[in-house]
This record gives structure tokens, sequence and C-alpha cells, in this order.
């Protein structure tokens, strides 16, 4: 009897152990959408002004050993450390790169585009840039080759425990705010009219997802734009200081968005989990409570200067090698919160991802993304 007691706690063992170790064979799978913040290279194959295909952009992007991948910031981009920090070993890739659709099986896809958003007609300025809904397009294309290669079963099993995130939106509303472009006019709406506008048009596309086969959504508020440097110059805001009128349509815009969010997991539930993530929150409380994260500087841009046009470029090479002459660039990247006048460092992204994945209700509404990934 002894002896059976042994085999069949032996064999329990093993099977925990199989079992984990397949869970982690089996890696995480993410389709991101989005705009520059989670670009990761989109943009390189469009005909735009958005981009980031130039040093010192990924220079401290270690897989790319310090070149350009298309990312709008110095390393990775908040949606890359999430992945990293679930397990991932790569990082989902551009779908507009070559063969990037038969990776979608083992990493996921990347959508986001440099200067796009909810809106159609939004960063018209930039010419090329890939809206949400032609995203959702994509990812569309892309399921029905999933669907050609592993059939309609396995395909739903994949989406349904892969992640879905969206980081969209803060072009919409800097675009609602800047002055009148010469050739380009938009009929003028009050803030709350826009923000409804915004929910709606957001709430079609997250709609479509699911009707795909998604079930794991993280819906990423916007956050503080009245506090980037390009808000900052363009307002004449002193040191310090943020345009409350861009916050205030921001936070109006997220507690409708969190509120959709909410709709949606009750009506969806218990199968299908939106999570809403407060990086305005998380982002202000960085600018405020800076020195506990290590940082040093809130103002200024590492890269690029204060002041329009705020270009953040590379000069050339020399020798063969990259000249760390720049337009401007700070001696200690991470010691500052943003990258460029729009973008957050690596460093800021690391401490917004780490809460996002590991934080309270707070920071992520209902669970935090850990728990989505481990829910079944």
């Amino acid at each position: 009897m002894e002896a059976f007691n042994t085999l069949v706690l032996i064999f329990l063992c093993m099977n925990i152990i199989i079992n984990n170790n397949v869970r982690r064979c089996v890696g995480f799978t993410s389709f991101v959408f989005g705009d520059s913040l989670v670009d990761a290279g989109n943009n390189d194959y469009l005909f735009t002004l958005s981009k980031a295909n130039s040093p010192p952009y990924g220079i401290d992007f270690k897989p790319s050993g310090g070149r350009p991948t298309g990312r709008f910031t110095n390393g990775r981009t908040i949606s890359d450390i999430v992945g990293q920090v679930l397990g991932a070993k790569t990082f989902p890739p551009p779908y507009l790169a070559p063969n990037s659709q038969d990776e979608a099986v083992h990493r996921g896809i990347n959508y986001a585009s440099g200067a796009s958003g909810i809106l159609d007609e939004t960063g018209k300025i930039f010419i090329g840039r890939v809206p949400l809904r032609e995203q959702v397009n994509y990812f569309e294309q892309t399921r029905v080759h999933m669907v050609n290669t592993m059939g309609d079963n396995r395909t739903n099993d994949l989406l349904k425990k892969a992640i879905f995130s969206l980081t969209i939106g803060s072009n919409d509303i800097l675009n609602y705010f800047q002055p009148s472009i010469p050739f380009f006019s938009h009929d003028e709406i009050t803030p709350v009219m826009f923000q409804d506008f915004m929910v709606s048009n957001l709430s079609v596309q997250l709609k479509r997802l699911h009707e795909l086969g998604a079930r794991k959504f993280i819906v990423v508020g916007v956050g503080p734009l009245g506090c980037i440097p390009f808000t900052r110059a363009l307002n004449l805001l002193p040191s310090g200081k943020c345009s409350e009128e861009v916050n205030e349509l921001i936070r109006g815009y997220n507690h409708k968005l969190n509120g959709l969010l909410e709709h949606f997991n009750k009506e969806l539930g218990p199968q299908t989990i939106f999570v809403y993530a407060n990086s305005y929150d998380i982002f202000l409380n960085i600018i405020h409570n800076h020195l506990q994260y290590g940082f040093e500087n809130t103002n200024e841009p590492c890269c690029g200067g204060y002041f329009p046009p705020f270009v953040c470029f590379m000069k050339g090479e020399k020798d063969g090698k990259m000249n760390r002459s720049v337009s401007v660039m700070c001696d200690d990247r991470s010691k500052y919160v943003f990258w460029d006048a729009y973008h957050p460092t690596e460093a800021a992204n690391l401490v917004i991802a780490n809460q996002l994945v590991d934080g309270d209700n707070t920071t992520t509404f209902p669970i935090n993304i850990r728990h989505l990934y481990n829910h079944n």
C-alpha cells in the first residue's frame, strides 16, 4: 500500500511539473492596437511624417543593439515590458513587416501606428498612419490566416487566451486642441460631444474584436497630455505647470471609457473581461512624486528640446559608428520621465507597466493584467 501511495504521489508531482512547463511553453500571445506609444515599427513601412526610424530612437533597445526599430522611445514600450513581465521571450512583430502573419500563433501581432487615432481623420497632417478601424481590419485578415493555418476551433481557443490591448486616443485629443492647420478643418464641437464621439467610435471597434474572438481586453485610458512637453510649450506654460483644460477633457473621457467597459463586463462577462488601465493617475503620480521613482526631470524631454520643432535626431555616423552627438539629448536617460516632447522614456514605461501588471484596482479595474493573463 505504501508503494502504491508513493507511486500516486510521484505521478501527481510529475503532472504538476508537466502542466507548469506546458504553461510556460505556451508563452504570451498578444495583439497590440494603438498609436505611437506602442508602435513597434509599422510606420517604418508607410509614407508618413510620423517615424522613429533614425537614431537616437531605440538607443537603449537591447534586441536591436541600440538601433532604431520604429519605437517612439529610447527603449521598450509599455506593451513590450508588460509582455516580458508575464514571461514573453520575444515581442509581437509589426503587422506591416514581411512575414508577420506567420508569427501570429506564437507571439501575436502589433498593429499600432504612430499619429493614428480612434477617429479616421486623426493625424491627417502626418499623411500615412493606420487608424484604429483599419488596425481591426488588419486583425480580421490575421484571423483568416490563422483559420486557414490551424482551423477554426484551434484559432478560437488561442484567441480566448490571448491578450488584446488598445492604447489609443491621445492623438485624437491633441488634434482637438491644436491650432487650426491650413487646408485642414473640422467642425467645432463641445468637449463633451467630442468625448462621446470618441467613446462611441471606440465601442464599435471593441465590439468588432469581440465578434472576431477576443475575450481578454486591456483598454488603456489617455494619460495627462496637459503635462507633456509639447502641450506645455504650445500653451507657454511655466515649468511644472500643466494645461488644466486639456487634462479636464481627458478625465471626462476616461470616466466615460471606464463606464463603457463596466457595461461590457456586465453584458459579456464572465467569459469576456475588459480591464480599464488607469494610465492617467499612474503617470500623474510619477510626475508629482518623481523623486521616489528615481527621476530628476519631469518637465523637459531628454531628446529634441523643449521648444518647436521638437526634433530628436542623431547627426550621423563617424568611422562606421553612431555619432552620439545629437540635436539635444540628456546625459542620463534613466533620470528623465519624457524621452521626446510626446513620449515617455523606457524608465517611465517600466514604472507604468509594472503597476499595470501587479497594481490594485486604482490602477487597473476590475482586475490587474497578471490576473487577466491567468484567468481561464
